[in-house]
């Protein structure tokens, strides 16, 4: 009889266990196999590209587990006065010992072309640990948690300019760098979405369980970071992005006359001097001075519109809703950006910036001149994209125009530079009284400071074109 039955196969009960597994088991693994195909599609896959646009978006969810109960801390548990000093010494005990740190992590980075996976991996556990001491610190608000929030900021911007310094590493065929980088970007902005209301549903439990879940997140990263390809930590191979000619002069190898600049670099990788962030042609400088007025704009709008909101909410909302409705504007600006970036093809970066500063400009002078909740919630979506979209395109001309033994040191400087922007815009939004049209109006100002330091020089360039080879 026994072994009649064992012939029979499994039992009806075993069967419909089975069956309940797989239904239960079918959508995680279903999403599973959609969110890799998506991250490995047109050739990321093979080129390892779909790899780092899974850590990235590891990293994304990490920070916005840690941003929930820092904020929850720093600037809703009080009122708004009491906020504004807390903010501001945030601010000031998180950013003035960066500005000293960050000038060293680039040469420290450059000296491992060969341990970035290491780097990043460490970048990751790094702020694991710090999460977890965080988690103790969180409910009091007290001093002793700014050196943690002040060493989770230096390892993401560390992480931030090794991966910015790998993409063209991994870059598929017929992917351009700005391509490349929205997808990236693109990744951990859907994952900072999936994971903020996670972070809101855990802050509900206690101040420190964010934090508990940015620790497993952060420590998941970390192993995540290693399956990079190898190809990642190995200078074989490698092609150098020329520098920019001053002049549009010909590059090295093209038949014609070698430019001045060409052959001064050249003196310089023979060990005479290593070249800082000015020799790397207008374009990426032109660039940058237009990044640091979008990023400043940010803090500006971040800081000024929460306190603006908490005090003077729009008409017919409470404070909590009109935060919401400009974080959300933001937000979809923000994705938007960064998805418009991974549709273009052969756009020249330079006029890309050009065209989202002049649209972020004409955006905030409407806004001055006709204040409202459309237009706020308008300026906000603006702001989201015009910044992602030329962050984008920065990336992609440092990644043409520097060469690789210097690249990340150009991504940290850069970064220090636009990091100490927001800095500054967020001051200017605490400190400002608390009037929208002012505000609009000041907001205004910051793009039209950067928009006269930086479109002439970005049409010249992108008239003159650039003669770099596609890097890696």
């Amino acid at each position: 009889m026994t072994s009649a039955r064992s012939h029979e196969g499994p039992g009806p009960l075993r069967r419909t266990g089975r069956a309940i597994g797989h239904a239960l088991h079918q959508p995680f693994t279903g999403t599973a196999r959609g969110i890799r195909k998506a991250t490995h599609a047109h050739g990321a896959g093979e080129s390892g590209l779909g790899k780092l646009i899974e850590l990235h978006a590891v990293n994304g969810a990490g920070d916005v587990m840690i941003t929930i109960a820092l904020a929850s801390t720093v600037f809703f548990s009080v009122p708004t006065d009491e906020a504004r000093g807390r903010v501001a010494l945030y601010l000031a005990v998180t950013m003035a010992p960066f500005t000293l740190l960050a000038p060293v992590i680039g040469p420290l980075l450059d000296r491992l072309p060969h341990g970035r996976r290491a780097a990043m991996a460490a970048a990751m556990l790094a702020r694991a640990v710090l999460a977890l001491a965080m988690s103790g610190a969180v409910a009091t608000g007290g001093l002793e948690l700014y050196p943690a929030a002040l060493g989770v900021l230096v390892c993401s911007k560390a992480y931030g300019v090794v991966r910015s310094a790998v993409v063209p590493r991994l870059l598929p065929p017929r992917f351009s760098l700005v391509k490349a980088n929205s997808r990236v970007t693109l990744a951990g902005l859907l994952a900072t979405g999936i994971a903020a209301p996670v972070g809101a549903g855990l802050q509900t439990l206690g101040s420190g369980w964010p934090l508990y879940g940015a620790c497993l997140i952060f420590i998941g990263g970390t192993v995540l970071a290693f399956t990079l390809p190898h190809k990642v930590d190995s200078s074989k191979g490698e092609r150098k992005a020329q520098l920019v000619p001053p002049h549009g002069t010909a590059a090295p190898g093209s038949g014609t006359r070698e430019p001045r600049k060409s052959r001064a670099w050249g003196r310089e990788r023979n060990g005479e001097k290593r070249p800082g962030l000015r020799s790397v042609g207008p374009s990426v400088l032109n660039g940058l001075q237009a990044n640091t007025a979008h990023r400043a704009l940010s803090g500006f709008l971040i800081f000024f519109l929460a306190f603006l909101l908490r005090e003077h909410p729009f008409p017919g909302q409470s404070a909590a809703v009109s935060l919401g409705i400009v974080g959300v504007a933001a937000g979809v600006g923000n994705a938007s950006g960064t998805a418009v970036g991974s549709w273009l093809r052969a756009r020249g970066p330079e006029v890309i910036v050009v065209s989202v500063l002049t649209l972020a400009l004409g955006v905030a002078v409407l806004a001055a001149l006709l204040f409202s909740t459309v237009m706020v919630a308008a300026l906000s979506a603006t702001a989201g994209f015009t910044l992602a979209l030329s962050k984008l395109s920065l990336d992609a001309m440092i990644q043409r125009d520097v060469p690789e033994e210097v690249r990340t040191s150009a991504f940290a400087r850069s970064e220090t530079l636009l990091q100490m922007a927001w800095v500054v815009g967020g001051g200017i939004g605490i400190l400002l009284p608390l009037n929208g049209v002012l505000g609009m109006s000041v907001a205004a100002g910051i793009l039209a400071l950067g928009a006269a330091t930086s479109v002439r020089g970005l049409l010249g360039a992108a008239r003159r074109g650039s003669p770099h080879p596609r890097v890696a």
